[in-house]
């Protein structure tokens, strides 16, 4: 039932994504556009409703409940730059707006949107250790909660290795190509403004 619940809030993500987004430049209407778009965080409360009924009602805890808590912490942490980012290719498509700016790929510029969004896995991270802690604590059985302890070290390990990636990024930073440079500096300038919007 859960892993069901986890790919139909997947689903149900993309497709209230979609639904703002075509309301917002589709239909000319950016009211029910935005208020579709502000619902979008909401399929994450119900799963996380869900998923805390199906406890309740003694359901042994299984790895589907634990993803469904590492799922709401990565919706939570990177759904507003998903939804920034498909917003702002919609407005480059359908209402004329300038197309976003490409990450940088060289240099500093890159390793510090790298650790931008090694910052955002750590809240993802954090967000669903709270959330595994608490149905641990709520269950008090440490043999049950087995399930839900081995998905707490498998956040945990997510987040060391992209600790790593950025690291590369940061150790080993790649050489922007001769007279790309000052392309480069305006580039991660841009993204870095887009990304802090």
């Amino acid at each position: 039932m859960i892993v069901g619940l986890i790919a139909a809030a997947e689903v149900g993500f993309w497709a209230v994504l979609a639904a703002g987004l075509g309301a917002r430049y589709g239909l000319r209407k950016p009211r029910l556009g935005a208020a579709l778009l502000v619902c979008v965080p909401l399929i994450d409360v119900l799963l996380l409703t869900a998923t805390s009924v199906d406890l309740a009602r003694g359901a042994e805890p299984t790895a589907a409940h634990g993803l469904a808590a590492l799922y709401l912490g990565f919706t939570v942490a990177y759904g507003h730059y998903t939804i920034r980012w498909a917003d702002g290719h919609a407005a480059h498509r359908f209402a004329g707006a300038p197309k976003p700016p490409k990450p940088p790929r060289h240099g500093a510029a890159r390793a510090a949107h790298e650790w931008r969004i090694w910052s955002m896995t750590l809240i993802a991270v954090v967000i669903a250790l709270a959330a595994l802690q608490t149905m641990i604590w709520a269950i008090a059985d440490a043999d049950r909660t087995e399930a839900l302890r081995a998905w707490q070290w498998t956040g945990l390990r997510v987040l060391g290795i992209h600790a790593l990636i950025a690291l590369t990024y940061t150790v080993w930073p790649k050489k922007a190509p001769e007279g790309a440079e000052g392309a480069e500096g305006s580039a991660g300038a841009a993204a870095e403004r887009e990304s802090r919007a």
